[in-house]
């Protein structure tokens, strides 16, 4: 099911090849994925005794918070789910119930269960769409009745005429003949006619309910849907079309969708992670009324759902207990002990981001699996274009990032994104039309490109 038998060595092994430096929060979450291993194996009893420790994550934007959470559940195979803390509010106000970012994660779940099944069954579903696309390439005989028969009764089925052996084996060949030049691929360009589903459209429906009724929605939609016929349509496609479309027809009919509905819930109930960002946003500053009574509210409400509770979705019922919550938040004009003192005993783990500065940039563009120098030559690389960063670039391009970010609004390693695109934008907009398809680029071409623009405070604002 997972990957957690790993070490916490070993997770933050994997998360250094994505994301640079935070070695301390890095840890924290590696001994959380680690304890969850540990949990599954300690006695039974003992077992749903253990809650996670669940962690905040302490630190401007840009450095990381959201990439690690994100990274961990793919390590873990979680099913993972950011929502941002300021979306909701307080029972009785006008916005979303925190119980929904439960129902999401069971949603994502589901969706992700179904997938691995259907991985699972693709052979099978491929060899039974192979056996219809047959079918329609060369249709049964047709059976047979007398006219008589009909006229006395035209409720009768029609008997099949048996066929003489020879007529078999002749049906046979063909179809095995068939059988060879379509998996060949040279019946791919023929069109055959199929009977295909169309989508189940209903009315719109829109539903202004209590807090905790957002599913209500759906089940109408569901509940008018299996009323109405599902309509059908024929359509003629291509066979290398009709394939898929019938591959994924008899995949759909072979998952068992109980066992994809246990295992989401069992999973989202023992493995799930909600990463809730911008924590500090729901902390209430000096004053007591206003806004401010709804956000210790909304800490309020959170409280069971962190704490363990049941909540009710589409699919069944959810534990809570056992869900890993990482909190993150800048709290750049509060403090996590401004939370209400019950959130805070729920989030005993608390973790403080390191900001980010030259050298974490130039790591950050040449390092990673997916560093930022990479991306952008491969995309380059797609136009014929080869496109080379020499070292006093990259680093040119890091210093400029820690200035603009020292200046104005510090937006860690995001900073990259907007030097970058600013960096290579005509490159970006002539690469199809350029005669010369080798570009270096070198801390000369850097400082003609941002040196006015990082001089210049306003324009930086603006531009970078």
């Amino acid at each position: 099911m997972n990957n957690s038998g790993l070490t916490p060595r070993q997770i933050v092994e994997r998360l250094d090849s994505h994301i640079i430096g935070q070695g301390e929060a890095k840890r924290a979450v590696a001994i959380a994925l680690r304890n969850r291993w540990r949990r599954q194996n300690v006695p039974e009893e003992l077992a749903d005794e253990i809650s996670p420790k669940n962690i905040i994550m302490i630190g401007p934007t840009g450095v990381g918070k959201t990439e690690i959470a994100r990274r961990l559940a793919k390590l873990d195979n979680s099913p993972f789910l950011k929502v941002e803390a300021s979306k909701f509010t307080e029972v009785g106000y006008v916005g979303r119930d925190v119980e929904s970012m439960v129902r999401d994660l069971v949603e994502l779940s589901v969706n992700m269960i179904k997938a691995e099944e259907q991985e699972n069954v693709q052979a099978k579903a491929a060899e039974i769409a192979e056996e219809r696309l047959l079918d329609l390439l060369l249709p049964p005989r047709p059976a047979e009745r007398k006219v008589g028969e009909m006229l006395d009764d035209p409720q009768q089925e029609t008997i099949e005429i048996p066929l003489s052996e020879e007529q078999v084996k002749r049906q046979d060949a063909t179809r095995e003949k068939l059988r060879k030049l379509l998996q060949e691929g040279k019946l791919d360009e023929r069109l055959v006619e199929l009977e295909v589903s169309e989508a189940r459209s209903g009315p719109m429906i829109e539903i202004f309910s209590a807090a905790g009724m957002e599913d209500m929605g759906l089940n109408i939609k569901e509940m008018l849907g299996n009323m109405m016929p599902q309509k059908k349509k024929r359509r003629n496609v291509k066979v290398s079309e009709a394939r898929e479309i019938l591959a994924a027809e008899e995949a759909q009919k072979l998952i068992d969708m109980d066992k994809v509905t246990k295992t989401a819930l069992d999973r989202v109930e023992q493995s799930g992670i909600i990463f809730l960002d911008e924590i500090d946003k729901i902390v209430g500053g000096e004053s007591q009324h206003g806004p401010d009574v709804s956000r210790e509210g909304v800490q309020r409400d959170l409280l069971p759902i962190v704490e363990g509770s049941n909540v009710n979705t589409r699919y069944g019922m959810v534990r809570t207990d056992h869900i890993l919550f990482i909190a993150a938040g800048a709290f750049s004009g509060t403090k996590p002990s401004d939370l209400i003192p019950e959130l805070q005993g729920r989030f005993p783990i608390r973790v403080e981001m390191d900001s980010l500065g030259k050298e974490e940039f130039i790591r950050i563009l040449t390092e990673p699996d997916n560093a930022l120098i990479r991306q952008y030559t491969e995309m380059m690389a797609t136009e014929g274009v080869e496109l080379t960063f020499t070292d006093d670039a990259v680093e040119q391009i890091a210093e400029v990032a820690a200035i603009v970010n020292e200046r104005t609004e510090n937006i860690g390693a995001r900073r990259l994104y907007t030097i970058m695109e600013t960096l290579l934008d005509d490159i970006s907009f002539d690469a199809p039309d350029l005669e010369d398809k080798k570009i270096a680029i070198n801390a000369r071409y850097v400082e003609e490109k941002l040196d006015n623009i990082v001089e210049d405070e306003d324009l930086s604002r603006y531009i970078l």
